[in-house]
């Protein structure tokens, strides 16, 4: 055994399994252990259900490394007491192939027993090995389940994916990934139960973060730095976050995501924007993101930030930035980096306005202060019988004038909150609003001459 793994660690079931990793040993054999994809293996999902039905026809399971599917394959199987028969697209030849299938063949005419054939990196066969299979799915000599990191519209032919269905496995999330260090570690079959481990919840979230949603990258991590860290005096391994690093080979970035560094993180971040600083701005996004922030947190803060600080300078900032949350929403890390960056670089570089939460804010203080204005008749509800007879007359409709502007009080006192600024395009609509405020004034310096005020 190498020095890697000093030997005063290992217990000797553990040591007797040493070859096999912990991710293997670990594999989860039934889909109440199966985490993530919930999408997919939900109670009522289709997958799920043709599962459990044992309907499922041929299937090609699409996704990132380490994200469930072999294990997924292998629960089918057991699931639906099938034969299962595993190839690789890298290690094994057209002629094996043709050996699983005639298998397959006698398998069914001998005793009935359905086969799976399960092909990993089933994107590595040429046209001509994918053409292999046609007949024995045709003929339901097997039941295929093809497993490929690639897009299987792009990488396998037509006539396979049209005689399968397609599924796609999304990278798990952190969440998913500590339950699945949890279970390691008290498992003392299969896991690390047997060693006497603490883990900090801080090191198991290092962990999670930087395996990039894939269980065989955590696992194995986790297990290597159980082995290679030292017992302490009352022999219990202890592995914080200095010892996750070093097996996983990324620092941790510090951030406390309940804590000063989440705020302060958030606050530069806002704060550069404000100012119109992409640079920084993108540095502590960046921060956040790679530190594990939730990002419907960060999408959420971009929108306030769309309404709040640049505002009608450019009012196709707010729209921008509710579409950048709604597409982190429909693609999910990684790539939702991509529309938050895109946001956070138009909101930094926009022409900023604050006057319109300005001017909500002065009404709202008006209205807490206890100043209660009545609504003028002009603008009461007329759309029932007495109305008239209540006085709520007087109302001009202004799409009857010209420009669609005539001077009508809307506040009795005449009070304005709102005032733009020269920036960006509130400079337009400071310039027609001071046109329609000048013929407000000019017409109740006229009605004030007359002794009656406009109403």
């Amino acid at each position: 055994m190498s020095d890697l793994f000093p030997a005063s660690n290992i217990p000797n079931s553990l040591r007797e399994s040493a070859s096999t990793p912990l991710a293997e040993r670990m594999r989860p054999i039934a889909l109440e252990e199966y985490s993530g994809q919930e999408h997919l293996l939900a109670p009522g999902k289709l997958l799920r259900r043709a599962i459990e039905a044992g309907r499922l026809s041929s299937v090609l399971l699409y996704g990132p490394p380490g994200t469930g599917k072999t294990t997924l394959a292998r629960i089918i199987a057991k699931t639906t007491h099938a034969a299962f028969e595993a190839f690789s697209g890298v290690e094994n030849s057209v002629a094996d192939l043709r050996k699983a299938l005639q298998r397959a063949a006698d398998r069914r005419t001998v005793s009935g027993t359905r086969t799976i054939l399960f092909i990993d990196e089933i994107h590595r066969l040429n046209k001509a090995q994918q053409d292999v299979l046609l007949p024995a799915l045709e003929d339901g000599t097997v039941q295929f389940i093809g497993a490929t990191t690639h897009n299987p519209y792009f990488a396998l032919t037509s006539a396979l994916v049209s005689r399968s269905q397609v599924f796609q496995l999304e990278p798990l999330t952190p969440a998913h990934l500590i339950t699945l260090q949890e279970r390691a570690l008290l498992n003392a079959e299969r896991g690390l139960g047997k060693m006497l481990i603490e883990a900090t919840p801080e090191a198991l979230t290092h962990f999670a973060l930087h395996s990039e949603g894939d269980a065989r990258k955590c696992l194995n991590a986790l297990e290597l730095a159980a082995l290679t860290t030292e017992r302490g005096p009352n022999g219990i391994v202890r592995i914080g976050i200095l010892e996750a690093e070093d097996s996983i080979q990324r620092k941790a970035v510090v951030y406390d995501r309940d804590g000063d560094q989440h705020y302060d993180t958030i606050s530069a971040l806002i704060k550069s924007i404000r100012g119109g600083d992409p640079d920084a701005a993108l540095y502590w996004l960046a921060r956040m993101l790679v530190a594990g922030e939730e990002i419907r947190f960060i999408a959420r803060r971009l929108v306030i930030l769309a309404s709040e600080d640049v505002g009608m300078a450019d009012p196709q900032a707010l729209p921008l930035a509710v579409a950048a949350m709604q597409a982190v929403e429909f693609v999910g890390l990684p790539e939702a980096q991509i529309p938050l960056a895109h946001a956070t670089v138009y909101l930094a570089t926009a022409p900023k306005s604050n006057r319109s939460y300005s001017a909500i804010q002065a009404a709202r203080q008006d209205v807490e202060q206890g100043r209660s204005l009545a609504v003028p008749r002009a603008l009461r509800d007329t759309h029932y019988a007495g109305a008239k007879d209540l006085g709520h007359t007087g109302y001009l409709y202004p799409h009857d004038f010209e420009g669609g502007y005539v001077p009508q009080a809307y506040l009795e006192e005449g009070r304005r909150y709102y005032h733009p600024t020269e920036n960006g395009a509130e400079r337009r609509v400071k310039e027609r609003l001071e046109y329609w405020r000048g013929l407000w004034d000019a017409a109740q310096a006229e009605s004030l001459a007359k002794g009656s005020p406009t109403k």
